[in-house]
Parts: structure tokens; C-alpha cells; sequence
């Protein structure tokens, strides 16, 4: 457990010292793992705003926006050459609530698609229907007519993770991928060990810091690269410059993010959110340079870095967002934090520089990628 909550939050060099420091967290974190990931169950599924699967010509909503195979002996022989294992999906189709929230939510999340159909061979079964789908139920010994359950297994149809069964998040599901794909020695993306990290963070529960220094896009970028900070905002308070961060108190401590935002000249005063932040935050900055949180404003131009570049048309993650206008302010390439098919839509943006772009900064993803697909459309 312990090696999924660090790989999630792999600090880039320049903060491997910061890794002892955080080691008490790390353990709390690896200690409240498995009972994140049954919170994360727990809470009401709420209908995001995905991509809907009604897009796809003739797929049953439950299955999402995902390419499924439909034949176990296919995916086998696809398995077994392309040396991925299996995510079988067995599903109620036509299913309950349950099952279509999971299809137009969870399956229909682009960068959960993507990871489905590049590092798996996706296969559907469905669990109230005879035939060979029966057969699979059968030998898999999962009941018939029941919610959304995956399993993870390998060419051989033996499992290597754990079954994902009564939980229903995009949490539960990525974990269940990344865990699949470390145990069958293969290489997580970039881009899926970030989801994780941000659906991770959520379900443990973060909380919200204000920074104040010179400049904000500066403190974006520096502090956009600090491990546990899930997301940041410029903006205005009490007549400075801040930046709002969303960080995961069980990787980063707030202690921490201070003092780590403060190595990089990056936290002049410190607008605390209660008594405890104040004090914490006086330990490390002086209790001169903290004061109580004040009206915030944000800033016109968000994620600055981003904002000049072609970038600012691409869809990604708050998470992803964070680490993409750090690299760009870096001036460094910001690549590696995208998936293939975010790199091929800005490869496609800049060929079609006369298309109505529209800046996504901030806007969720699957809404994002919603208002890129019908731009394409249209041309």
C-alpha cells in the first residue's frame, strides 16, 4: 500500500530532501489508504459531467465511452501478444441507476478511457445474459443480474489484483488499474499516476492554504511542483499577491508546504484559515508575516504559463493543469504529465491554428474535451 500512496506523489529531484521529511505522513497516509478508498464508496455518486456515452453509435450507455471486446478467447490472444492483462467489466445491460451512472461517469472519462484501451485489453461481459457471457459469469463466479464489478486478470484468466466489486468511483477504479499494472511489471503512465494522485487526494480529504508572495505566477510555478499540492489558483488578498493551494495534508503537512513554499521565496505572509494554520504557519514565517484569511479575488489570467501557449486549448486535470504550468514556466516541454491522445489533440491544434480554440483553463475535463470535440466538428 505504502508504494502506491509515494509512487502516487513521486516528488519531482528537486524536492528528493523533502522526502525524510514527509516520511510520518506518507506512513499515515499508506495507515488510511484502504479505508480512502471505501470513503471514497461510501459518498453519494454524484453525476459529473463527463463525455456522454449516447456519442458512441450503438453502445449501450453502461459501457461507457470504451472500446470493449466482447469475445474472453479475443481478449486472451491479445493479452498473451501484447503482454497486457485483462479488465473485464461484468455489467447490467440494460442496467440499473447504478450501472448507467458508472457507464456515463466513471467509463466515460477521457483520460480512464484512454488508460482502458492503451495499457488493457477491455472486454465486456454482460452479467444478465445467456450464452457465452454466462459462460464467463459462471467461471468467474460472479452473480448474474448485479452491479458493475471489475476484475483485472492476466491471458491465463487468473486475477492479479484484487476484485472491484460494490465501489463505484473513479478512485476505486484507477487504484485497481495501477495496482494491476505494478503487479504485472509494467509501467505506469504519467498521466494515470497523476489521476490517481488527485482522486487519491480527494478521498482522503484535502485542505486549502493562501500564500502570499512577489508574484504569483511564480508562486504557481513553484509551488505547483511541491508533492501533495492537488491544485492552485492566483489571485488577491488583503492587497497581495497569493495563490490559493489545494494540497493533501497526509502527504504534505501544512507546516511543510510553508516551509517548502518558502525555500523558493515563494511565501512573504501567510493568510491563515483558523488558529491552527496561524500557528503553524507563525513557526515557520514569523507570526509578523501571518494574519487571518481575508475577501479573495482571483487573478484574470489563470495558470499565466499555460495561458501564453497553444496549451490553454488542451483539457487536463486540475492536477494535471498545476504540473503542466510549472514545466511551461520552467520552459521545459510539458509532455510528460499528458496522455498521448492530450499531446496528439495539441499536435492537432497547432496544424488548425484557425479553428475557434477555446481557452479550457479551469474547466473540467470531460466539459473540456466536450467543447474541443465539437470545435473539430464543425471544421
Amino acid at each position: 500500500m505504502a508504494k502506491v500512496i509515494t509512487h502516487y506523489f513521486a516528488p519531482p529531484k528537486k524536492y528528493i530532501h523533502m522526502k525524510n521529511n514527509i516520511t510520518n505522513a506518507a506512513l499515515f497516509s499508506a495507515f488510511i489508504f484502504c479505508a480512502a478508498i471505501w470513503i471514497a464508496a461510501a459518498k453519494t455518486d454524484k453525476r459529473q459531467n463527463y463525455m456522454p456515452a449516447k456519442n458512441m453509435e450503438g453502445q449501450p450507455e453502461e459501457l461507457g465511452k470504451v472500446k470493449w471486446l466482447r469475445n474472453i478467447e479475443a481478449a486472451q490472444r491479445l493479452s498473451k501478444k501484447g503482454q497486457k492483462p485483462i479488465l473485464i467489466l461484468f455489467q447490467e445491460v440494460p442496467g440499473c441507476a447504478t450501472c448507467r451512472n458508472y457507464g456515463n461517469n466513471i467509463l466515460s472519462h477521457p483520460l480512464i478511457v484512454e488508460a482502458i484501451e492503451s495499457e488493457f485489453v477491455p472486454l465486456a461481459i454482460f452479467n444478465n445474459k445467456k450464452g457465452s457471457d454466462a459462460e464467463v459469469l459462471n467461471y468467474f463466479n460472479e452473480p448474474a443480474w448485479n452491479n458493475p464489478v471489475v476484475r483485472i486478470v492476466n491471458a491465463d484468466k487468473r486475477d492479479v489484483t484484487a476484485r472491484l466489486g460494490g465501489n463505484y468511483t473513479a478512485f476505486g477504479l484507477v487504484n485497481s488499474m495501477l495496482l494491476a499494472l505494478g503487479a504485472s511489471n509494467r509501467v505506469a503512465p504519467k498521466y494515470l499516476e497523476l489521476l490517481g494522485a488527485e482522486l487519491q487526494a480527494k478521498a482522503l480529504g484535502t485542505e486549502q492554504a493562501n500564500i502570499a508572495m512577489h508574484c504569483f505566477w511564480t508562486g504557481e510555478k513553484e509551488i505547483g511542483e511541491i508533492p501533495g499540492v492537488v491544485a492552485t489558483e492566483a489571485g488577491f488578498m488583503g492587497g497581495r499577491e497569493v495563490v490559493r493551494v489545494e494540497y493533501c495534508p497526509a502527504v504534505v503537512s501544512f507546516s511543510e508546504l510553508i516551509s517548502e513554499a518558502k525555500k523558493s521565496g515563494c511565501a512573504s505572509h501567510v493568510f491563515a484559515e483558523g488558529e491552527q494554520q496561524k500557528k503553524a504557519a507563525g513557526k515557520v514565517v514569523g507570526s509578523g508575516a501571518v494574519s487571518e484569511k481575508g475577501k479573495y479575488r482571483p487573478d484574470k489570467e489563470p495558470k499565466y504559463y499555460l495561458s501564453k501557449t497553444h496549451w490553454k486549448y488542451v483539457p487536463m486535470t486540475a492536477l494535471q493543469a498545476v504540473k503542466a504550468n510549472s514545466l511551461v514556466g520552467q520552459r521545459k516541454p510539458p509532455e510528460g504529465v499528458l496522455s498521448p491522445r492530450q499531446v496528439e489533440l495539441a499536435e492537432y491544434i497547432l496544424r488548425n491554428k484557425n479553428l475557434d480554440w477555446e481557452d479550457v483553463i479551469g474547466v473540467e475535463l470531460g466539459v473540456a474535451w466536450g467543447l474541443v470535440e465539437k470545435v473539430k466538428k464543425r471544421s
